[in-house]
């Protein structure tokens, strides 16, 4: 049988769930983001030779900044004290640029919307920053690698588990 809906009131209305009688816990979220382009592309993003600048490090502060304001920009998460936020970056291919966005909380609601928001806007970033030398970049396989902390437990892709 499948999980009622949470979000959604008894005659169909949307909702914030109620956190409050929750306990805090210490929650993790791993989720990641791969963004597609040219191999000379990534070059120049790996050697810091793209005209607007440090591609990461830009896209990093997005990305950090994007998860503390996730709660404005999905409209039912609830705004949360995040105690961690990293952003790691590697490369999944000779075109490819994995984003890897970690994000932590002691608090009464996961932070997966969160590490979600952080790795897709570290991707727009690098899509914003190169576009000019890049159009054809590709934004894909945006998803939640592991969660721990909550009444659900932990979660781990099953891909991840055979490492």
């Amino acid at each position: 049988m499948a999980s009622k809906l949470t979000h959604v009131g008894p005659y169909g209305a949307a909702r914030m769930v109620d956190v409050g009688m929750k306990p805090a816990t210490h929650r993790i979220a791993v989720a990641e983001a791969e963004i597609g382009m040219k191999p000379s592309t990534l070059s120049s993003i790996r050697t810091g030779k793209n005209p607007k600048g440090s591609v990461l490090e830009v896209s990093r502060i997005a990305g950090i900044n994007a998860a503390k304001h996730t709660a404005s920009l999905i409209p039912l998460c609830h705004p949360l004290a995040l105690t961690q936020v990293g952003i790691e970056f590697s490369v999944a291919a000779k075109n490819r640029l994995r984003i890897t966005a970690r994000v932590e909380a002691v608090d009464r609601t996961g932070v997966e919307m969160e590490a979600l928001t952080a790795a897709s806007v570290c991707a727009l970033t690098v899509y914003d920053m190169c576009k000019a030398i890049d159009m054809e970049m590709e934004i894909c396989r945006i998803r939640l690698l592991e969660k721990s902390g909550g009444k659900s437990g932990h979660f781990m892709r099953k891909e991840l588990r055979k490492r």
